[in-house]
């Protein structure tokens, strides 16, 4: 059973793997062990933020309305340079299948784990979690793909772990992730990436040069304002549910539609909305399935 590093021992081996690190905050401290163990662990998650901005380290420290921070452990700019804001349970891995947990814990699997189809099993007790600064639209910076390779050795050597205990959030179990990812609603190919950490494991071993990345794509126009609770209700038929229902889909819940969707609304975009409600780690009258503000937001995010 592996016993989570201690801050001097993580700052260690981010000298030791040579990653560029500044500490912010009283992030030694800073965590969420009142609501549950930390540990063992068993391995180390890679996510995306979902934004471009050039410094997310107070969002990461605090957190959103309804998810307090940490956030995660490690943050990664633009610069490559990792931030540690949190050091102990971080509101980063949610939910996730019990047999992707069980292969990373035996490192026995393919090229990737299996398919995730459950969420039961806690996986902020069980991973360190490094969130990306960029969007996902996109790939990252060069800087930033060879110190996630960099993070991501150094936390596997210490613990003696093989390549294999690294994985993407959109395989631990929560329906619709898709981080870390190149363009919109397409993770990585995580095998790629593990095999480059191997390759950084090995001894003398050092990260490959990277693609040139793409630089960002001009955003879309955002969806503006959510239009209000009247617009997503039995009976309604306007734009706003044809709207809600095709980024539903881009985010990974087109399962739950045979047809449309839209412009009607109807028990299925109540369902697809539940699900996407549920991801957020929201239950009772929070995953009603009907869309407010914050669902809005984020599901356009």
């Amino acid at each position: 059973m592996a016993k989570p590093m201690t801050p001097a021992q993580i700052k260690a081996q981010l000298r030791k793997f040579d990653v560029p690190f500044k500490e912010y905050r009283s992030w030694e401290t800073h965590n969420r062990n009142h609501k549950g163990a930390w540990g063992p662990v068993n391995g180390f998650m890679v996510h995306h933020t979902g934004s471009d901005s050039r410094d997310q380290r107070a969002l990461l420290y605090g957190g959103i309305a309804g998810l307090p921070g940490p956030l995660c452990h490690f943050g990664l700019a633009q610069d490559g340079t990792v931030h540690l804001v949190g050091w102990g349970r971080a509101n980063h891995a949610g939910s996730g299948d019990p047999d992707v947990l069980r292969a990373v814990q035996n490192e026995s699997y393919g090229k990737n784990p299996p398919a995730d189809n459950q969420s039961t099993v806690d996986g902020n007790a069980r991973f360190y979690g490094v969130e990306i600064w960029y969007s996902g639209s996109h790939q990252m910076t060069g800087p930033q793909y060879t110190t996630l390779l960099r993070l991501a050795a150094a936390v596997c050597d210490f613990h003696g772990w093989s390549e294999k205990s690294v994985i993407g959030h959109g395989e631990w179990g929560s329906p619709g992730k898709w981080d870390p990812g190149y363009k919109p609603g397409r993770m990585m190919d995580m095998a790629e990436v593990r095999a480059d950490v191997k390759t950084v494991l090995k001894p003398g071993g050092k990260p490959p040069t990277p693609d040139k990345p793409k630089p960002p794509t001009k955003p879309k126009p955002g969806p503006g304002p959510f239009p209000g609770t009247a617009y997503f209700r039995p009976g309604a038929s306007n734009k706003y549910v044809t709207m809600l229902g095709k980024q539903l889909v881009k985010r990974g819940y087109g399962r739950f539609y045979k047809v449309g969707p839209g412009p009607t609304w109807t028990s299925v975009d109540r369902a697809a909305v539940r699900a996407f409600q549920k991801a957020q780690g929201w239950s009772g009258s929070d995953a009603d399935g009907y869309p407010g503000r914050e669902t809005w937001r984020r599901l356009f995010a």
